[in-house]
């Protein structure tokens, strides 16, 4: 009897996943119709199939623990990510700015929910964490879908998610050390966990690469022992008084040094796809719609705070930098939703007790929210930009631009100084061209300065500023800058009064080359596909032996040795 009650029992949650992932599919095919992302269709899905689940009497626990193995696998793949040499790639500014951003949107946050909704302390400070942090999931993914993903402001945006990462990494380990305990406990626990934290990291240090190089010479023991480091540690700071969380995540930072750590990412990321979809689910299912009226309001103002505050904040420290208003105004729109991060701290508060059903419910509809308008305010931001561009005008530093003299006697501008553009300026000195930089990154330009460069800060989409250049006279244009809106904008500036200047462009796809080209540019660079041709025109050659190659070896890493010497080294967050 008790056999046929567990099959039964079992049947239902089985019944219970399908309906789940069923229902995920339809709900989040309609909404990436609107150009939504698919965490809200997971999600909204929750909320609609939650009386079905509990109808068939699916067992919740089951699928739960799904949820749980999702954040699991989420926290090690950006544990992977957090490698201590990042924090060397991510830049001063996206340090400053990042860190400054979290530092006064929590204190912001803080003092709006005891004042305007009555929170309690330990409430107030969960809701300054999940409002303090912005989604890299979303950022990342919309970014990509623009083609922006290796832009001046996508960079900055990436550099300000990486310090985020690392905050909330800190967050959690100092969370979960307060879990279950009180009084000195917490302190002891807190000192042990540290002690346990150094070791773990000195034996991945010096014993894991050893042994990661025997296994990873059978890519099934790399993914087994993979997932099994995971779990092991996760099972580990679980038993010790901490969250599984943060051992999670400790494994992914421990690998994050190994040569292996991207091949290990991409192999447990379908993993964590599959199991992240059931924990957004649950977070719809776990909204209690009938009590939205206790928490819409608070809600919102959460997410004025995020979609108005803390875009402004970061647009004001992007001032501080001398950015332009437009890459400032980028920035704090791809910026201004929270994370997923903030679901995890506050599902980790809620399981200690911290914070009450009402405070999370209200987070995760914050997120919804937020992530809603955010994606809009992303996908359209060119457009929302050119409308706001002159009330935007107060977060950019004047000063920056007017503290340039711009030289008259040139014939060719070059738009964009970067890989491509290091190469093309080159062939302009060789070719004697009376030539100018153009680019709206201060640092960019300081450093062109510094090797008495011609160059000038300023931005594509400041009308006034391409009026100064005296397009007219100019006899060559050329624009690394990716964005195919900006090089469309590059053309029609300058075919408004001159029609015989050559005009060169960048385009990531063959679409956007060929709508360049409809456009009226004389040529467009596609990289990719050049780079191909540049290989095969060399293997091309049967007679070609070492000592060809040898050569083109040799001019090549001269050349990346002057382009790290001039422009510094391309970090990894700009690669796509």
């Amino acid at each position: 009897m008790a056999r046929v009650k567990s099959e039964g029992k079992m049947d239902a949650t089985f019944l219970g996943l399908a309906v789940i992932l069923f229902a995920a599919f339809i709900v989040s095919y309609l909404v990436r119709t609107l150009n939504q992302p698919l965490i809200i269709g997971y999600i909204i899905a929750g909320i609609i199939i939650s009386p079905i689940l509990v109808s068939i009497g699916a067992s919740t626990s089951t699928i739960n623990l799904f949820s749980e193995l999702g954040i699991s696998f989420l926290l090690f793949i950006v544990g992977l990510s957090l490698n201590p040499k990042v924090i060397k790639e991510i830049g001063g500014a996206s340090l400053f700015i990042g860190f400054g951003q979290m530092v006064l949107t929590f204190i912001a946050t803080y003092l709006v929910s005891g004042s305007l909704m009555h929170a309690d302390m330990i409430t107030s400070v969960y809701y300054g964490i999940a409002v303090s942090f912005s989604s890299t999931i979303i950022v990342l993914k919309l970014l990509s879908d623009k083609r922006e993903i290796d832009s001046l402001s996508s960079k900055i945006s990436i550099g300000i998610l990486i310090v985020q990462d690392i905050a909330a990494a800190a967050v959690l380990i100092f969370i979960s050390s307060m879990s279950g305990m009180s009084g000195s406990g917490t302190w002891e626990a807190f000192i042990g966990g540290g002690i346990l934290i150094i070791l773990l990291l000195i034996g991945g240090y010096f014993a894991l690469p050893r042994i990661m190089k025997k296994i990873a010479k059978s890519q099934e023991l790399l993914f087994l022992f993979s997932i099994g480091w995971c779990f092991v540690l996760a099972a580990l700071f679980s038993y010790i008084g901490f969250s599984m969380e943060i051992g999670s995540l400790l494994a992914g930072i421990i690998l994050s040094t190994s040569p292996y750590a991207t091949e290990i990412s991409s192999k447990i990321r379908p993993l964590r796809d599959f199991f992240l979809i059931i924990f957004f689910i649950i977070l719809g299912l776990s909204l209690q719609i009938s009590e939205i009226q206790l928490i819409l309001i608070p809600a919102i103002i959460l997410s004025g705070i995020s979609l108005i505050f803390k875009p402004v904040i970061l647009m004001v420290f992007g001032r501080f930098f001398s950015y332009t208003r437009r890459t400032n105004f980028l920035v704090g729109s791809a910026l201004s939703q929270i994370s997923e991060f903030s679901l995890i701290v506050g599902a980790l508060g809620l399981s200690m007790g911290q914070i009450s059903r009402l405070t999370f419910d209200t987070i995760i509809l914050t997120l919804l929210i937020t992530i809603f308008l955010s994606s809009y305010f992303i996908t359209y931001s060119g457009d929302i930009y050119n409308k706001l561009s002159g009330a935007l005008s107060i977060f950019e530093n004047k000063k920056a631009k007017r503290s340039v003299h711009l030289r008259r006697d040139y014939n060719t501008v070059l738009f964009g100084y970067n890989r491509i553009g290091f190469s093309i300026l080159n062939a302009l000195k060789r070719m004697k061209r009376k030539y100018i930089v153009v680019d709206f990154n201060p640092d960019t330009i300081a450093k062109l300065n510094k090797f008495g460069i011609p160059a000038l800060y300023g931005d594509v989409y400041d009308k006034d500023f391409l009026d100064d250049l005296k397009l007219k006279d100019l006899s060559l244009v050329i624009s690394t800058i990716p964005e195919v809106e900006t090089n469309e904008l590059i053309i029609e500036t300058v075919r408004e009064v001159n029609k015989d200047a050559i005009i060169i462009l960048r385009a990531h796809t063959v679409e956007d080359a060929m709508r360049l080209y409809d456009h009226g540019a004389n040529y467009v660079l596609t990289p990719h596909f050049l780079g191909g041709e540049f290989v095969a025109r060399m293997i091309k050659h049967e007679k070609a032996g070492d000592q060809d190659y040898g050569e083109e070896r040799k001019k090549h890493i001269k050349m990346l040795k002057e382009i790290v010497e001039q422009i510094g080294d391309h970090p990894m967050i700009e690669k796509n």
